[in-house]
């Protein structure tokens, strides 16, 4: 019975002795300066397409209505004035703070109509 020798591998790579840095890549033009960014990343930052125009919100109510009828609905109101948030849980009581939050915005001295205020 004859015994096969195992083939010789390909190619042995040495292993590294410590951490080394990468190598930087050359630029496209080959003038051997490093990349700054990577392609079709703009290189200076652009305006904002949305500028600030002083508007933010100040009242929120969010409704959650799940689609069975047997399932809880709640409610949470929140308002800038005071800080506070406000929560209701059941038909009932979501009907109460929806009414009671629409009666705030109309005297929320933050959502307030400033009328006869010099621009």
């Amino acid at each position: 019975m004859s015994e096969n020798p195992r083939p010789a591998l390909k190619s042995i790579t040495a292993t590294p002795d410590g951490p080394r840095s990468a190598e930087q890549t050359p630029a496209a033009d080959q003038s051997g300066a490093p990349k700054a960014v990577a392609e079709g990343v703009p290189l200076s930052v652009r305006p904002d397409p949305r500028p600030a125009d002083g508007r933010r919100p100040i009242a929120w109510l969010r409704i959650v209505a799940p689609p069975s009828f047997g399932a809880p609905t709640e409610a949470t109101a929140w308002c800038e004035c005071d800080k506070r948030v406000r929560t209701a849980t059941g038909r009932t009581a979501v009907l109460q703070l929806v009414e009671a939050h629409n009666h705030h915005r109309t005297v929320c001295p933050l959502l307030a109509t400033q009328e006869g205020k010099a621009a």
